[in-house]
């Protein structure tokens, strides 16, 4: 297993690119978090227009799954962008994204389109819950489910687009991490959580506008897991 190329390496001072005063910094910033945000919309964001369409029915479960394969290839591709931005911060954002989308978006289909036909099955049966006449509890449990896979796929997320993993491997790690590194995991809740309450409180599309800044707090949150899977499960490229 190998570390992603491209993430890691120098080069070259930021200074000779973005500048060393304080104003050119903060105009950097504000570049990356409109281009990453942009991209991520463009790439991942426009498909969940069509959730918006459909009625708030079980069965419309497999459509609403459908409409966000598209989104963890795009949230890939934004956390390998952050790595480089955290790493060595330059004035080429759209690249480092697109590059990491090229890099990453098959290994991350390979697992996210089963994920997402998990978390259909379990929407579908909590939307059936009344006329399967099942005790309410069985609810609970199914939303119990979801949040352990939704945090599975979080690690998933980062290691993807971090690591060349193989998928199994990806797999075991991600769901390793999520006890070996509590804190993390603990992080991961706080920002779904949070992202659940801007839906609540606004809506669908104003988290949609900021799933690139969404994808840098997952990106800062994980870098414990990133760090510690970098340094004992890969080697360095030759």
């Amino acid at each position: 297993m190998t570390a992603v190329s491209g993430v890691g390496g120098r080069r070259g001072a930021p200074d000779d690119e973005i500048g060393a005063g304080p104003l050119s910094r903060a105009a950097s910033v504000v570049w990356w978090v409109l281009v990453v945000s942009a991209l991520v919309v463009l790439t991942g964001g426009l498909p969940l227009a069509v959730v918006a369409l459909l009625a708030w029915d079980a069965s419309n479960a497999p459509l609403v799954a459908l409409a966000f394969v598209p989104l963890a290839p795009s949230l890939a591709a934004a956390v390998f962008a952050w790595r480089r931005f955290l790493a060595d911060r330059d004035l080429g954002p759209g690249r480092h994204f697109w590059r990491g989308y090229r890099l990453n978006v098959l290994d991350v289909l390979r697992w996210w389109v089963p994920t997402l036909l998990v978390l259909a099955v379990i929407g579908f049966s909590l939307g059936n819950l009344g006329a399967a006449g099942v005790p309410g509890a069985y609810g609970v449990v199914l939303l119990v489910v979801a949040a352990a896979v939704l945090l599975w796929a979080a690690n998933a997320l980062v290691l993807s687009a971090t690591l060349n993993l193989r998928t199994r491997d990806l797999a075991r790690l991600a769901a390793y991490y999520l006890a070996a590194r509590p804190l993390v995991t603990l992080g991961t809740l706080s920002l779904l959580v949070l992202a659940g309450g801007v839906v609540l409180l606004t809506s669908d599309w104003v988290l949609v506008a900021l799933l690139g800044l969404l994808a840098l707090a997952l990106t800062r949150n994980a870098d414990p897991v990133l760090r510690d899977a970098t340094a004992r499960f890969t080697r360095p490229e030759s």
